[in-house]
């Protein structure tokens, strides 16, 4: 199965045009904030379908999904870092960074496509996830045709393409960022992947790094470290195999490798796009629902910390992000509703959450890479 150009998903009319008319750092602020939310935004629904995943069941399935939420996260921090590089302020823990689900993704148009947050299925994989992360030529090479009046429509691809382009005709005078504000940690990022962005050389590598993770390139659907981009990570889910070399086929690569089994029978049946209001104030699910939102909010409120001069905090963050899997696992996900379905994490913000000045900074969860 290969997506055509319509289904790509594409941001809003004159954005990439606007960022061609950048005449300063500062200009490209608002862009660069945006590219963190949209990072962001795929989380919470890649999230859903991961925790719906019973315990011990579709394994492979569980694996890929969580792979791309790891490098997800990654993306986000390395945009955090092009934006402090450029002396801006990357702003995490408010209400306004949270999508609406279901709803078009931050710059999107709103084309239809709805992203949610629901259980895992094959169609949510094929006609969502595969959607977002849809390269300009998927698997089987044929050239798309470009996108007609690309300053006024444009792929996720050529927005960043766009940002690349406007950075090199700026130069290095935009970097005035302070460099202790950049953010590595190699526990769980590669030096290779996760590095300070100072110049631009550092941002231009830093940046192609989000699109070939998530897409691959026109000649290779392997990312530098040779896995899968993630629109062929997913597609594994459905064509049910690993992707691997194959030099027997024209294009190099085949569906031949490792067994991925998908049994949609080990899926918790979860309330779709949930809502913390859709829960009985005195019910367990409503108790469970609104500790997950609160700990969402703090993963929040750690990152907000850590790309706002902290950058130890990041595995603070990431912590978090487990410790809200334990909490959908045993709090959440295990309340059945009265239709039969479970109840299902909202990631909703909790203002309390983001000031309280003890949350990203601690965690009662550690974690390893």
């Amino acid at each position: 199965m290969t997506l055509s150009a319509q289904h790509r998903m594409t941001v809003k009319p004159g954005i990439i045009a606007r960022i061609r008319a950048a005449k300063s750092g500062p200009d490209l602020y608002e862009f660069i904030q945006a590219a963190v939310k949209l990072e962001h935004a795929t989380i919470p629904p890649y999230l859903t379908a991961w925790f719906s995943l019973r315990r011990g069941t579709n394994l492979a399935a569980a694996e890929i999904v969580r792979s791309v939420v790891k490098q997800e996260m990654l993306h986000m921090t390395i945009a955090a870092n092009l934006l402090n590089a450029i002396d801006g302020t990357p702003g995490i823990n408010r209400p306004d960074f949270i999508p609406t689900y279901p709803g078009p993704l931050p710059m999107s148009v709103d084309d239809g496509m709805q992203v949610g947050l629901a259980p895992m299925s094959k169609a949510l994989v094929e006609n969502v996830f595969m959607r977002i992360e849809l390269p300009e030529h998927p698997q089987d090479y044929k050239v798309l045709a470009q996108q007609a009046a690309a300053d006024q429509y444009g792929t996720i691809g050529q927005f960043y393409d766009a940002i690349i382009a406007q950075i090199r005709s700026l130069g290095e005078a935009i970097f005035t960022g302070d460099p202790t504000r950049q953010v590595v940690d190699p526990v769980w990022f590669p030096a290779d992947q996760l590095f300070p962005v100072t110049n631009v050389e550092s941002a231009v590598a830093a940046i192609e790094i989000i699109k070939t993770q998530g897409e691959g390139t026109p000649a290779d659907p392997l990312n530098p470290s040779g896995v899968p981009a993630h629109y062929y990570r997913f597609q594994e889910i459905i064509k049910g195999r690993r992707l691997v070399a194959d030099p027997s086929t024209r294009e190099g690569y085949s569906f031949s490798g490792a067994l991925v089994p998908f049994d949609e029978k080990m899926v918790i049946p979860l309330q779709e796009n949930s809502k913390l209001a859709d829960y009985e104030r005195s019910s367990l699910a409503y108790a469970g629902v609104r500790q997950a939102n609160y700990t969402y909010t703090a993963m929040l409120n750690a990152l907000h910390d850590t790309f706002d001069g902290h950058p130890d905090r990041l595995r603070t963050a990431i912590a978090l992000m487990y410790e809200l899997k334990l909490v959908v696992d045993e709090k959440v996900t295990n309340q059945q509703l009265d239709s039969g379905k479970f109840a299902a994490p909202s990631f909703e913000f909790t203002p309390e959450a983001a000031t309280n000045p003890l949350l990203g900074r601690r965690s009662s969860v550690v974690v390893s890479a």
